[in-house]
């Protein structure tokens, strides 16, 4: 009963540190971002299991994360209200061509990053934006003001066209 204990608070302090560390910056790790997180998997799992390297302890660690993990999604899928606190709401960037800088620094989005993803979906000018959204899970759409669609996974085949 102690490894679940352990793991569900775990799970509780992890959940919130990622919430914290906001949606772009889960999406663009850097190499030693990347590295501290699984670092940071090795120690979660030395306080959980506190010297219990058992198969028992490891599965009771693992079935209580996945279990907290399937709660808060059938939860967020059913209550709206749930779905507000467990996951972050996408955020307007530009609108109508305008930076909304306020929005950018509350995502820690700067101007250069802004303008990598737009080359990335195919646009060149912070004019040819009707808006951008950061999405929940980090990504920005982009709607472009002339009504093309923008989507960055096409590939050459559809450019040939």
């Amino acid at each position: 009963m102690e490894i679940v204990i352990r793991a569900s608070v775990m799970f509780a302090i992890m959940y919130l540190l990622l919430r914290l560390m906001g949606k772009r910056e889960l999406g663009q790790m850097a190499p030693f971002e990347l590295v501290s997180l699984i670092v940071m998997g090795d120690l979660i799992q030395q306080g959980v299991t506190h010297q219990d390297f058992s198969l028992t302890g490891a599965t009771l660690a693992i079935v209580t994360f996945a279990g907290w993990s399937l709660v808060l999604g059938l939860v967020g899928h059913h209550s709206t209200r749930a779905r507000r606190i467990l996951e972050s709401a996408p955020v307007v960037l530009v609108r109508g061509g305008s930076v909304i800088k306020r929005n950018m620094d509350i995502e820690r989005i700067d101007r250069d990053e802004l303008a990598a993803e737009m080359r990335l979906a195919g646009i060149a000018r912070l004019e040819q934006v009707a808006w951008a959204i950061l999405e929940p899970e980090g990504k920005i759409s982009f709607i472009r003001a002339d009504g093309q669609d923008v989507d960055p996974r096409r590939n050459e085949d559809d450019l040939a066209d």
